[in-house]
């Protein structure tokens, strides 16, 4: 007779690397070689943009040096005609306290409309050199601030 002996069976536990089974299979990526033709292309393209930006950095350069002498001309231009209507606004008000006191000085009515014909002349004359002073300056400035953006132009005209 044979007799059974028990045995315990025990599984054997196999340790799986759940990494590699997660990651992209390896292929072999194909060499290929660039075209001498196709690479020297590309160089030329490079190098004609950089020149292209060369170029236009330059000229972005003279306009933006350009555009601060013109607004320094012009800021100046503009004070000094400012100073000048101030000026002429103060001569203007000089004169009508010079008039007021030599009407209130008046002796009679012929007295005082002649002050005031002479003062009224006198101001015409005034106000007429006046504007004559102004236009010209205004013109002055305008042109004086005309003039660098005519040079830069002429510079760019001879260029291209």
């Amino acid at each position: 007779m044979t007799t059974m002996t028990e045995e315990t069976y025990t599984p054997k536990v196999v340790a799986m690397n759940t990494d590699a089974m997660f990651q992209m299979p390896k292929f072999e990526v194909p060499t290929m070689e660039v075209p001498p033709a196709f690479r020297e292309f590309a160089e030329k393209g490079i190098a004609q943009a950089k020149d292209g930006y060369d170029k236009m950095k330059a000229n972005a350069e003279k306009a933006t040096e350009t555009l601060e002498t013109t607004y320094s001309i012009a800021s100046k231009g503009c004070a000094d005609y400012g100073l000048k209507l101030i000026e002429t606004a103060r001569a203007n008000s000089n004169a009508a306290y010079d008039l007021m006191a030599e009407l209130m000085g008046a002796k009679s009515y012929s007295d005082f409309v002649g002050l005031s014909t002479a003062y009224m002349r006198n101001r015409f004359d005034a106000f007429n050199a006046q504007a004559k002073e102004l236009s010209e300056h205004a013109q002055k400035v305008a042109t004086e601030t005309a003039e660098p953006i005519k040079e830069s132009f002429a510079k760019f005209s001879k260029a291209a």
